[in-house]
């Protein structure tokens, strides 16, 4: 059963960078869509960017295009959200999630719950405003 782990979450100042990790420990994620999802304190989940297996197709939410990236190294069984710039409003705990599709597809941030599994106990981060 996949089980992903989210990682690399932190308190920051407004501006600066962190780069999230989220890994299986029982497979590799190279068939897997992964999308990146975020939760803020009473607000619903939201998307914030997702990748095909062979990260050809990627999406980004608006509030983060530029400033986002989302990246996989199959060597290392993992996929990262390299986040800059920073700002209060991206506080929130960062999930992953994963879709099985080893063939071109693209991917999707609605229903998260419903179209992605494997999902971590997330990691926080932090920046004040």
């Amino acid at each position: 059963q996949l089980q992903l782990v989210e990682s690399g979450g932190g308190l920051v100042q407004p501006g600066e960078s962190l780069r999230l990790s989220c890994a299986a420990s029982e497979v590799t994620l190279d068939d897997y869509v992964i999308g990146w999802f975020r939760q803020a304190p009473g607000k619903e989940r939201e998307g914030v960017s997702c990748m095909d297996y062979a990260g050809r197709n990627r999406i980004y939410a608006d509030s983060v295009k530029g400033r986002f990236r989302i990246f996989r190294d199959n060597a290392k069984k993992t996929v990262y959200l390299q986040m800059s710039s920073l700002k209060p409003e991206d506080t929130a705990v960062y999930y992953c999630g994963a879709i099985w599709a080893p063939y071109p597809y693209y991917c999707t941030l609605d229903d998260p719950e419903g179209r992605y599994r494997g999902w971590g106990q997330g990691t926080q981060v932090t920046v004040p405003s």
